[in-house]
């Protein structure tokens, strides 16, 4: 386990030292990893850092609202709508690994526009251990790894948690005073729910599996997960009212785990699992049917894509 006393200060003089007297941006999403790097960030170099959260439109719900209120106090703060540059550039894509690679790059090609307003020349991120194993490995590409494009216009690109796992995270977090609903905050994906919907991403497969992803998340919140969330897997026959309908497949998935390298599907009571497909098939008239995912990782990852 790390120790926070002395991370802390060194993890500041590195990115003070490596940006100097000059300008940064820093990726924000608003999950525990960037709003821990940021934190530290801009307790080291202040008003040398602008804040950028890209509102991709494959956020969850209500996130856009959340960063904005919790990340305020930084005056710099930036929040850039690029929902239809995103989906534009993810039209037509179905392989996962393209995926990723798109959004990659669409996330640095938006962070660039903000440096050169800023005139910024290095990019601050909240990459952590488990996401470079993945990327340098054959498991997949993070966004913000293996998923960066060959060229990308920063001097340098500063990573000050690059060694630390998630629960390490967390601890840093609690230390830098972060609020509970950051620093507990279960993990999301960097591409959202871009890799929460198998094949294409469109409009109507988003605006399932963002209200899906957000009845799993309440209705979840009491088995304490690691990470819990609701992806549309395909289509299938399903009856509403009178109808037969050829509806969307929901996959509910829960898991525990200290890392993410190794993950456990967590054993759902009936009832609750009853209780998130009412919700999910009620709330939506397109949903056909909800599964709930019971394998491991391995062999499974706990992301779908």
């Amino acid at each position: 386990m790390v120790d926070v006393e002395t991370f802390i200060p060194e993890a500041k003089a590195e990115i003070a030292e490596a940006i100097g007297d000059d300008n940064a941006v820093i990726a924000l999403s608003g999950g525990v990893d960037s709003s821990t790097a940021a934190a530290l960030a801009y307790d080291a170099i202040g008003d040398q850092l602008t804040p950028v959260y890209v509102d991709t439109g494959l956020m969850r719900k209500g996130e856009t609202e959340q960063i904005r209120e919790t990340f305020e106090y930084m005056d710099s703060l930036r929040i850039v709508d690029a929902t239809d540059r995103f989906l534009d550039e993810l039209e037509g894509v179905t392989d996962p690994e393209e995926k990723r690679h798109a959004i990659g790059e669409q996330f640095i090609r938006e962070f660039e526009t903000v440096a050169r307003e800023v005139e910024a020349d290095y990019l601050v991120q909240g990459t952590i251990y488990p996401d470079r194993i993945e990327s340098e490995g054959t498991i997949k590409s993070h966004h913000n790894v293996g998923g960066l494009p060959d060229v990308v216009d920063f001097d340098g690109i500063v990573e000050p948690m690059r060694d630390l796992y998630k629960d390490e995270v967390r601890e840093v977090a609690r230390e830098l005073d972060l609020e509970e609903i950051i620093s507990e905050r279960m993990p999301f994906p960097g591409p959202g729910l871009a890799v929460r919907i198998i094949g294409e991403v469109t409009a109507e497969k988003l605006e399932v599996a963002r209200e899906a992803n957000h009845v799993v998340e309440e209705e979840l919140e009491e088995y304490e997960p690691w990470q819990a969330l609701a992806a549309v897997i395909g289509k299938a026959t399903g009856v509403k009212g009178d109808n037969r309908v050829h509806g969307w497949v929901v996959a509910v998935r829960s898991v525990e785990s200290r890392d993410g390298m190794t993950a456990r599907a967590q054993e759902i009571d009936w009832e609750t699992l009853q209780r998130i497909q009412s919700r999910i098939t009620g709330e939506n008239d397109t949903v056909s049917r909800v599964v709930y995912d019971v394998t491991h990782k391995p062999p499974a990852t706990i992301e779908y894509e």
